[in-house]
């Protein structure tokens, strides 16, 4: 879903506009939920603590990263603190921490997509509601998978860079960290650069995905005896 001016005057992209945003709401927030659930589990309070083991969006949302969700495609929420010295095995502790957001988000995709499916199959075009109902079925799917997508990217602040760091040397880890700052206004600034001219590298990775996984469902014997 990449961001032009002119969609606004297509009505379609404005009702797909608007079944996106309770998507973007659930999403992130159960993505920074289950964060906050693997570290509380593997004994770091400190989200917890803060409020953040909760699926109250206000709790996790950060607009500017909820807006682009919505316009672009891809999107953040507010950290989750952790602290790795309260973990029993603090590398361990933080990769799987950091992988249980991208986690999350996939199940939710895959849910999205084996109710999206037979929903499309039966009921899809049936008339206004039934279709409203099948493309937020897989608007849900899609920008699930596309937010597991993105945030497994090893690249500072997503999920992807503290995976990484169960897997480098701390000294080479850290090295890099200390620009995290840079790196995060870098990969910001190549995102809207992208956006700018229709790039959407997420896009072709989630595409041929979500396709295979429509494929694949489409293959259970429900569908193959109608």
């Amino acid at each position: 879903m990449l961001f032009n001016l002119s969609n606004f005057t297509n009505p379609s992209y404005l009702i797909q506009i608007l079944l996106s945003i309770p998507v973007v709401l659930f999403s992130l927030s159960f993505h920074e939920c289950a964060h906050a659930y693997a570290a509380h589990k593997l004994g770091d309070d400190t989200a917890k603590n803060m409020g953040r083991l909760t699926l109250n969006p206000f709790k996790h949302l950060d607009p500017f990263g909820a807006v682009a969700m919505l316009l672009v495609g891809i999107g953040w929420a507010k950290p989750v603190p952790i602290m790795t010295r309260n973990f029993k095995h603090p590398k361990s502790g933080m990769v799987i921490s950091a992988a249980a957001g991208p986690l999350s988000n996939l199940i939710l995709s895959v849910i999205g997509v084996l109710l999206y499916v037979p929903f499309e199959w039966f009921l899809g075009s049936k008339n206004a509601f039934t279709s409203a109902v099948s493309l937020f079925l897989f608007l849900f799917h899609y920008m699930n998978l596309a937010l597991a997508i993105f945030n497994l990217i090893p690249v500072p602040p997503l999920d992807g860079s503290r995976v990484l760091f169960g897997f480098l040397p701390d000294r080479i880890y850290f090295g890099v960290m200390k620009y995290e700052q840079f790196i995060r206004i870098g990969f910001l600034m190549l995102i809207l650069i992208l956006n700018y001219f229709d790039i959407s590298i997420i896009g072709w990775v989630c595409r041929p995905i979500s396709n295979g996984m429509i494929w694949l469902i489409l293959r259970l014997p429900i569908f193959s005896v109608i």
